[in-house]
């Protein structure tokens, strides 16, 4: 058992995974700082000084200066500003990672097509071989026609 789960561990998929699942946490990591230290703060400024993470509801009827007085208290909220940090969040990683995968794309070469083997047989339509000098399904001789 112990050998089956080196095999599997070593194996090429399990390696590639476990190593984009650390670089795609680290990455997240940065597009989150991105999104927080960033791209928010001067939105924020633009809309009047807005805090996002300070944008919240609370449930309790009382009013709070700040998300983090408000979960101090025990207050229950509704962090909205939380929620619209997480959204740009996702859509800043989703678009980085379409433009890793569209630029993985433009590189790929695309094989050259493969070589034909084959060719039609004007009598009966049937695929044959190219130095076929008689076609094996109708018996046409093939030589007259220049084939």
């Amino acid at each position: 058992m112990l050998k089956d789960f080196k095999a599997f561990v070593l194996r090429g998929n399990v390696l590639d995974l476990a190593v984009a699942v650390i670089i795609g946490a680290a990455f997240g990591k940065i597009i989150t700082s991105l999104t927080n230290d960033i791209i928010l703060p001067p939105i924020g400024k633009f809309l009047g000084g807005v805090n996002f993470t300070d944008l919240f509801i609370p449930l309790d009827g009382n009013q709070y200066a700040s998300l983090a007085i408000a979960q101090a208290a025990g207050a229950p909220t509704i962090n909205y500003g939380v929620f619209i940090n997480t959204i740009i969040d996702f859509i800043l990683v989703a678009f980085a990672i379409f433009l890793v995968v569209h630029l993985m794309n433009r590189m790929k070469t695309e094989p050259a097509p493969a070589a034909t083997t084959t060719k039609e047989c004007p009598f009966c339509f049937t695929q044959i071989p190219i130095p076929a000098i008689r076609c094996p399904n109708c018996t046409s001789d093939l030589s007259k026609t220049g084939s």
